[in-house]
């Protein structure tokens, strides 16, 4: 029998973290042709309406229901409108481990949305379904998954070198890979301690998530 993650949805002040559903099929396309995501991720470029079919109806639940992870489109909570991912995949049941990844839509960066969502999941993933670890990979380019790492209290633990491909734009605007090195991030239930306070006091709002 595969071990899966309950369905469900967690919500925080200002986001909910939920299953993807075929409203947020043009959303999707539109967030994924941005230019950082299509840098620093896998994600086909350009990146068309039938990708973002085939991820929301198959991909997506296919993580959960092989055991594999899950994913969760993050949304505001007043607006609704698709905010970004957070994704955990590669878990590993036995170890109690998962790797967490995360993206933002441009027109919602700089408003702390990825660290909110990204620790409403691994307080989730701790206390509900009592995970040990986390681990997090971010290209060393790339700043700002870093700050989000560094943000809700993760140890970088290493450098894997030569171990993504990233994406540029080349001089006539046509997209060129590069290689790149990975920073490994882990995160264990004790380096939460003091985390969700630092983020009300920063941040005015409570990082405590619910779960349904």
């Amino acid at each position: 029998m595969t071990t899966t993650f309950p369905d469900i949805s967690i919500s925080t002040d200002r986001l909910v973290l939920r299953p993807f559903e075929d409203v947020d099929i043009d959303a999707c396309t539109e967030m994924m042709n941005d230019e950082l995501i299509t840098s620093w991720t896998t994600v086909p470029q350009p990146y068309t309406r039938d990708d973002a079919q085939e991820w929301i109806t198959r991909q997506a639940p296919a993580e959960r229901s092989r055991g594999r992870g899950i994913v969760f489109a993050v949304t505001e909570f007043l607006t609704q409108r698709l905010v970004g991912v957070v994704r955990l995949s590669h878990t590993d049941w036995r170890v109690r481990s998962a790797e967490l990844s995360y993206l933002i839509a441009p027109w919602a960066r700089g408003e702390g949305y990825a660290s909110e969502a990204a620790l409403a999941t691994v307080q989730w993933l701790f206390d509900d379904q009592r995970f040990e670890r986390v681990e997090l990979r971010t290209a060393a380019d790339n700043t700002a998954a870093q700050q989000v790492a560094q943000k809700i209290g993760c140890i970088s633990e290493g450098v894997l070198r030569g171990a993504w491909i990233a994406r540029a734009r080349d001089g006539g605007g046509e997209w060129s890979e590069f290689r790149t090195d990975l920073i490994v991030w882990s995160l264990l239930p004790e380096d939460l301690d003091g985390v969700s306070e630092q983020f009300a006091e920063a941040s005015g709002y409570t990082s405590f998530p619910e779960w349904n």
